[in-house]
């Protein structure tokens, strides 16, 4: 016997001015865009030629390899269940409001790419949302 789920997560195109703080300020994510040249212009420029495609759980969007997407229940444990309370708070209101309405309507979160790589840069807390509830999320994957 199968269950099935009737909560689901339409996915959005992101507004990426409302992602610079991952860009300028994450610390984790600097070597990344120093060690494959990438500017905040860069990723202006090729923004709106993303699209939206469907990223299962796993640490690779088909053949390339994200960094930072932390796809395992373990990391998920680290990285935002036993985050700081405000991290994890904005998960639980998304999970809270998923659980109520049944649906939800969310900006993807942004993959880049570049020479063959790829970085989760941003939206780990939507990710994990959709995984979570066995679901297979999109993401917008911007090619630099």
């Amino acid at each position: 016997m199968i269950s099935s789920s009737t909560l689901t997560i339409t996915w959005l195109r992101p507004d990426i001015e409302e992602e610079r703080w991952e860009f300028f300020n994450h610390p984790a994510k600097q070597e990344w865009y120093r060690s494959h040249g990438i500017t905040w212009d860069l990723i202006g420029a090729n923004f709106d030629g993303g699209a939206l495609v469907p990223y299962p759980r796993a640490a690779s969007l088909g053949d390339m390899p994200v960094a930072l997407s932390y796809h395992t229940y373990v990391e998920y444990q680290t990285y935002l269940a036993r985050a700081k309370r405000g991290y994890r708070k904005n998960y639980s209101h998304l999970e809270d409001a998923l659980q109520s309405s049944g649906s939800l309507a969310l900006k993807a979160p942004i993959v880049l790419c570049s020479e063959g790589e790829g970085l989760l840069f941003s939206g780990y807390r939507r990710l994990c949302l959709g995984w979570n509830y066995g679901m297979v999320p999109y993401v917008w994957l911007v090619h630099i």
